[in-house]
């Protein structure tokens, strides 16, 4: 969510009246409440969709967490470059600097959330690993609120009943085990990481085309991982062709539709809505798990949805206020 705009200054010089007529100060007219973008929210959906392949995926795929975090972006970055390159050259090489720093800035912050969360998934339960990660859109108020951004009521409500409504839909698990402890904490942590990914990724978007945006901000994410791998020690290759093939539908699916066009609608829709709408992966995570691995969820998955959706539509009637 960005901050509201200023209300418009009434002006110095009343409108021409008649001479008897007596000078009052017209009243400003706030005006019809604008509508969310229709293209805008069917393209969230269809990220969400994407995003919500990327748990199961993981799961299923042979390979350490980390490797298949930076392959994804290196395939995207394959992807992209030459399309960026020959439509965006000229914005590519007029983005200012700050601009710039903001972009690299929010690709550190995706690499410490794939850092974080994709090998939370190994330690701890994915359950608690998906909730605990879906506490972005909690961070994006309050790093929004350090900004000096009040959040109106609703959206503080809204994010509360949706977060509520992952728990109902997952559980945390709240084992002792120092391993799984760590788990939560690593997912917990790249909640937070997220949102700041999110804002950052929001203020640049301000003045950056999506494609140049995605472009910097994905290769920085790779060269992150790619020193992360290679002081962990991390293998990056030797597995078989079928594992590739899953990174590249990861790639596709959670990479290219997923996080690139969370990043395009990020500019109309603002952070706040962004961000809590991505809560729905847990559901939607759950849904292809039944339809692909027949890990049907269980009965609290239904109330958890509604309140899920509840808290989606207080944030955004909150974020139009």
């Amino acid at each position: 969510m960005t901050a509201p705009p200023p209300r418009p200054a009434r002006s110095a010089v009343p409108a021409a009246r008649p001479a008897t007529a007596p000078a009052t100060t017209p009243t400003a007219d706030p005006g019809p409440a604008h509508p969310l973008p229709t293209l805008d929210l069917l393209l969230l959906a269809v990220s969400i969709g994407g995003i919500s392949l990327s748990g199961p995926l993981i799961s299923a795929t042979a390979a350490p967490a980390l490797a298949i975090a930076l392959w994804r972006n290196v395939m995207s970055v394959g992807v992209l470059g030459p399309y960026a390159l020959l439509r965006h050259r000229a914005e590519l090489r007029g983005i200012g600097r700050r601009a710039l720093l903001l972009a690299v800035a929010a690709g550190a912050l995706l690499a410490v959330h794939f850092a974080l969360w994709m090998p939370s998934l190994r330690m701890t339960s994915v359950a608690s690993a998906t909730a605990l990660v879906t506490t972005t859109p909690l961070w994006t108020i309050l790093l929004m609120r350090l900004m000096g951004v009040r959040a109106p009521r609703l959206v503080w409500l809204g994010t509360v009943v949706a977060f509520a409504g992952v728990l109902v839909l997952t559980g945390v698990d709240l084992s002792l085990s120092p391993r799984a402890l760590l788990g939560d904490a690593l997912a917990l942590a790249a909640g937070l990481a997220a949102a700041g990914y999110m804002l950052l990724g929001a203020e640049v978007r301000k003045t950056v085309s999506t494609t140049a945006y995605t472009l910097v901000c994905y290769a920085t994410t790779a060269a992150v991982l790619l020193g992360i791998c290679l002081v962990a020690g991390t293998p990056l290759a030797g597995w078989p062709a079928g594992v590739w093939w899953q990174i590249v539908l990861l790639m596709v699916a959670a990479q290219l539709l997923g996080h690139s066009l969370s990043n395009r609608v990020v500019r109309n829709l603002g952070p706040s809505i962004t961000s809590t709408a991505i809560l729905l992966e847990t559901p939607g995570a759950a849904l292809i798990a039944a339809l692909w691995l027949g890990q049907w969820p269980p009965a609290a998955a239904y109330p958890a949805v509604v309140l899920i959706l509840l808290g989606l539509v207080l944030v955004a009637r909150g974020g139009r206020r």
